[in-house]
């Protein structure tokens, strides 16, 4: 049993599609934006998410993300920083995909990648963000935050992908493009979030914001969120 590593393998495992944390049951509003018709084939979808990333959740959540793995060991800042994370979600559902998928994805690894300080750092913390579990697992594990934070963007983008290929007629291929095209962006937002502060997070999706409501009372659907 993996008690402790410095490598990067894990990170394969915790942000591959088969992890348990049901990231496939959440499209992030998407969902809506197909049904509504802003996302309609790939170049919808790539500004879609280009504006998800940079102006959204994305670049909140590195940002949130890069304090939790500082916060290890530190009981406050990672109450403030937890806090904080949930607060942000702007509607019910999108607090339970961050809320649903950090508790699934820190007992998780609690459970195959036991830590003495993961394990410390979980016991006084009951609801958590999705990104907060990652920055303290990373951090615990001794994964450096710069794969990290990549690591996570480029995970969070293929599963709006995944979703956008279900829910949209959009075919696989016309979705790596996507993939691809937003790695720049991915790997810019995350050395961008090494050196920001909580006073840095903000965000400015009002439409995406206002949809993930709509969402809870579309007629048809294949997503939580």
């Amino acid at each position: 049993m993996i008690t402790s590593t410095s490598s990067t393998l894990p990170l394969f495992a915790w942000l591959s599609p088969g992890f348990p944390v049901g990231a496939y049951a959440y499209s992030h509003g998407l969902e809506w934006a197909v049904e509504d018709g802003d996302v309609r084939d790939a170049e919808t979808l790539l500004a879609w998410l280009r504006d998800t990333l940079e102006h959204g959740a994305g670049r909140n959540d590195a940002i949130l993300l890069a304090h939790a793995y500082r916060a290890l060991e530190d009981q406050s800042a990672l109450r403030d920083v937890n806090e904080l994370a949930l607060a942000l979600a702007p509607s019910q559902e999108l607090r339970l995909e961050t809320a649903q998928q950090g508790r699934s994805f820190l007992d998780a690894v609690l459970a195959a990648w036991p830590q003495e300080k993961l394990t410390k750092a979980a016991d006084n913390i009951g609801e958590i963000a999705y990104p907060v579990a990652l920055g303290l697992a990373a951090a615990a594990h001794t994964i450096s935050l710069k794969d990290t934070l990549p690591a996570f963007l480029l995970a969070f983008a293929q599963n709006l992908v995944s979703a956008a290929i279900r829910s949209a007629p959009i075919g696989q291929t016309a979705g790596m493009r996507v993939v691809t095209a937003l790695t720049p962006l991915v790997q810019h937002i995350a050395r961008e979030a090494e050196t920001l502060t909580l006073d840095d997070v903000g965000g400015c999706t009002f439409r995406a914001d206002l949809g993930s409501f709509r969402h809870e009372t579309q007629y048809t659907r294949l997503f939580r969120s």
